[in-house]
């Protein structure tokens, strides 16, 4: 499991890191491990892209404004969760979006959640369709990931992503934020590639 201080980081340097680390989910209907393939940096109160934006507090973003290693789980357009990990330190207001990774474990349960017909591929490949395999709600806003009492973690099994498999590029569905739509801060790799 990722300690404090991996969290305890600059946002960006934080959501690079996330890439091929396992997020995994423990609850009563049993276990899913997940390998982060994409990821999202959100840096805070000057991205306008960012939750707290211009040093927004709301009880939504509570959370963010949190102690880092602590996740942030929100609900977009109603219907579908979004996984954040928190990170820097309180007050500070950043966090990375998890975004989409592959099943390791778990994979009848993943299918149970989202559905026998649905490809392999497209089992957790957006961030409300990880949430739905990992059976993240906004109940799980707030939990801390360094301590496994919550049931979400985050570890590393030694698999590291290299930098020629790194790809960075623009937010996705944040045109509203202005140039800093642009700015490259999702970074994802291809693990077929």
């Amino acid at each position: 499991m990722l300690g404090r201080g991996f969290y305890q980081r600059p946002t960006v340097d934080v959501a690079r890191d996330l890439l091929g680390k396992i997020v995994v989910r423990r609850n009563g209907e049993g276990d899913v491990a997940v390998r982060l393939t994409e990821v999202e940096a959100y840096v805070g109160v000057d991205d306008p892209a960012c939750h707290t934006s211009g040093g927004r507090r709301t009880e939504r973003v509570r959370s963010m404004w949190g102690e880092a290693g602590h996740a942030y789980v929100y609900l977009i357009y109603g219907l579908h969760h979004c996984l954040n990990v928190v990170t820097v330190g309180e007050g500070v207001g950043e966090a990375v979006l998890i975004r989409a990774g592959v099943v390791v474990s778990g994979w009848d349960l993943v299918r149970c959640r989202r559905g026998a017909r649905v490809a392999d591929r497209s089992l957790t490949d957006g961030p409300g369709k990880l949430c739905q395999a990992l059976a993240v709600t906004r109940g799980d806003d707030g939990i801390d990931l360094c301590d496994p009492v919550g049931g979400l973690w985050i570890c590393d099994d030694g698999f590291a992503v290299e930098e020629s498999r790194c790809e960075r590029h623009a937010r996705v569905g944040v045109e509203h934020a202005g140039e800093a739509a642009t700015w490259p801060l999702r970074f994802l790799y291809d693990p077929d590639s």
